[in-house]
């Protein structure tokens, strides 16, 4: 059994919140959740947020509310990136320079260790 959680439009570029969820996808849960809470980076506040989402989830479920949640552990985590918002800012000699503010979507899967 597996249970699933998302963040949609996380406002940070997809590829700064993939070097964080890179250290967590794979190990049990307790521990990913101990190296994103003393970790400095922005997207660990988020992916941390979203892997308890994900643990309520799987606890929810009727098939599984007799399982504990020292046996979940993150089975997928991947991000994609969502809407940029288009800002401009001014620039030399009257000119306007293009900002992008980027978003993304997150997705955290929790199973059960067999």
């Amino acid at each position: 059994m597996q249970a699933v959680a998302k963040s949609r439009f996380v406002r940070q570029s997809a590829k700064k919140v993939r070097k964080t969820l890179d250290q967590i996808r794979g190990r049990d849960v307790e521990t990913a959740l101990n190296l994103l809470h003393f970790s400095p980076q922005k997207a660990s506040g988020v992916i941390e947020k979203t892997i308890h989402s994900a643990v309520s989830n799987f606890l929810q479920s009727e098939e599984t509310a007799n399982t504990d949640a020292e046996d979940l552990f993150v089975k997928e985590a991947f991000v994609d990136e969502g809407p940029s918002m288009r800002r401009f800012r001014p620039a030399s000699m009257g000119r306007a320079s293009p900002i992008r503010r980027r978003s993304s979507h997150l997705t955290v899967v929790v199973a059960e260790k067999d």
